[in-house]
């Protein structure tokens, strides 16, 4: 029976992609856990701080619905927000770094449309309000929490020992 760990993420969080980076290490040990990516704003519109991911996170739901490869697509857009600064509040910008992956035309449109705009608002309310993440990246399975230190991110042997299964892996 597959196990499911959900994931908690902003792809502009640079915590957040040290933990995903990690994660993806992680993963190949781990073949009977099935992960449920639950990507949430740090920093939600309309707060004014820092780079807003909402459109990423749109075009995750696009992508998760088009059957592309979800790792594929956090690589990416990890790679546009933080190592090439690529402005991800630009949806023409974003449709860039989706080549290859998923029709470009269609995941512009998706975004200039908003159609996934309340699934964003979803996301975020279900990461703040149901499961109770304070920081992130944050993880959950099995009724168990593990929540990144607030300026200190989710440490190998944390994530390790989480999803092992140990009761003791720090946070949460």
């Amino acid at each position: 029976m597959m196990r499911k760990l959900e994931v908690f993420i902003d792809h502009t969080c640079p915590y957040c992609l040290r933990g995903y980076e990690t994660l993806k290490e992680l993963m190949p040990q781990h073949p009977d856990i099935e992960v449920v990516w639950r990507p949430c704003e740090a920093h939600p519109r309309p707060e004014e701080y820092g780079i807003h991911s909402d459109l990423c996170i749109q075009g995750m739901f696009f992508a998760l619905e088009q059957g592309a490869d979800a790792w594929a697509y956090h690589d990416r857009m990890f790679s546009a927000a933080q190592k090439e600064k690529v402005n991800i509040e630009d949806p023409e910008a974003l449709a860039g770094r989706v080549q290859g992956l998923l029709d470009a035309d269609a995941f512009l449109k998706a975004l200039r449309s908003g159609v996934y705009e309340k699934a964003v608002t979803d996301a975020n309310d279900y990461a703040y309000e149901q499961s109770g993440v304070w920081f992130i990246p944050a993880f959950r399975m099995d009724g168990r929490k593990l929540d990144a230190a607030g300026g200190a991110g989710v440490t190998k042997a944390q994530l390790s020992a989480f999803l092992g299964g140990k009761e003791s892996c720090g946070n949460g």
